[in-house]
């Protein structure tokens, strides 16, 4: 933890001023183990390993500590990086290009292991804070520390430890998997400052009935229940499906046959998949059948959540055919 962190942090409890009480140890700037209180309520939270700890998820709702849990497996296992991840970002942020990122103050809600944190960072952001409920945070620290404007918080979403000091704030593919995705958006919107924007990337439920009919049932039942390490070998048998699908049939047929392609199931999201590796499939399968909680959202309802927070000049975009990319002012 920077301890410039502290002039963006406010008690998650009272809103209070959040001091440093003491640090045990640094690794030049970054403190590594200390305590920070609360000026007002007196209330005090740990940094440890170099990440503040807003969250205890031993005292926190089952739903949220079994997301927290799964998620937090996952990004601590599947740590590797990909080139593609720049292009795949801004896919889901359109209409925002990279410059936009430039000077700006800006919180990612729910970072998983820190590559769009590490993006938002190199872009030009003048501080980039990453936030996540779970252990992905031990990841998404050591893959930002070495950049002097990232700094990774755990906390909970539902109850940010922060003053509304944001120009900019964005969620990738989180709110989707918390208990109530819109109070979570309007939660993040809610450290924005005044004029600052917000993009949010959500599963769409239009064209995913598929998946809400026949996977997510087993999902719920049997994948997202057994345990990571368990699940982590035996989704490697439908990563092996979707990676020759996707190799044999979808990217050459989107090269030599589009009118052809057009026509296949799913083809605008699996065309992209493909361009992925391996190991990269296989993270988003996992990703697929890990989650406890997962929302489909339709436009109509994610268009409630921009009116929700009074957002102007919004944009809502349909992505892959299978979800919704949103970008306002507030």
């Amino acid at each position: 933890m920077k301890e410039r962190l502290l002039d963006m942090l406010a008690c998650p409890t009272c809103g209070g001023d959040i001091l440093l009480a003491y640090a045990s140890q640094y690794e030049g700037s970054e403190i590594i183990e200390g305590v920070l209180s609360c000026k007002k309520c007196s209330r005090e939270y740990k940094v440890m390993r170099g990440v503040p700890r807003f969250a205890d998820l031993g005292k926190i709702e089952s739903d949220k500590a079994a997301t927290a849990e799964n998620f937090g497996w996952q990004w601590t296992n599947f740590t590797q990086e990909d080139p593609k991840y720049n292009e795949q970002f801004l896919g889901w942020l359109q209409p925002v290009k990279k410059e936009f990122f430039k000077e700006k103050v800006v919180l990612e809600g729910g970072c998983g292991k820190g590559r769009h944190t590490k993006l938002a960072a190199e872009w030009g952001a003048k501080e980039v804070v990453g936030i996540d409920l779970g252990d992905g945070v031990e990841s998404a620290f050591a893959a930002t520390r070495s950049l002097p404007n990232a700094h990774i918080v755990q906390c909970d979403i539902f109850k940010l430890p922060f003053k509304k000091v944001f120009d900019y704030a964005f969620s990738i593919g989180v709110l989707h998997h918390t208990p109530d995705p819109k109070k979570a958006f309007i939660s993040l919107a809610g450290k924005v400052k005044k004029g600052g924007h917000i993009s949010a990337w959500v599963y769409g439920a239009e064209n995913n009935e598929w998946i809400t009919k026949y996977v997510n049932p087993i999902r719920e039942g049997f994948t997202s229940k057994i345990s990571q390490p368990v699940l982590y070998q035996l989704s490697k048998l439908p990563t092996l499906s979707v990676f020759l699908s996707t190799k044999l049939v979808y990217r050459p047929a989107n090269i030599v046959a589009k009118p052809i392609a057009k026509r296949l199931f799913y083809n605008d999201y699996l065309n992209h998949l493909g361009t992925f590796g391996w190991r990269e499939q296989h993270n988003i399968v996992f990703d697929h059948l890990v989650a406890p909680t997962a929302f489909y959202i339709s436009k109509e309802e994610f268009e409630e959540w921009w009116d929700e927070v009074k957002a102007e000049d919004v944009e809502i975009i349909w992505h892959n055919q299978n979800s919704w990319c949103g970008f306002g002012k507030l």
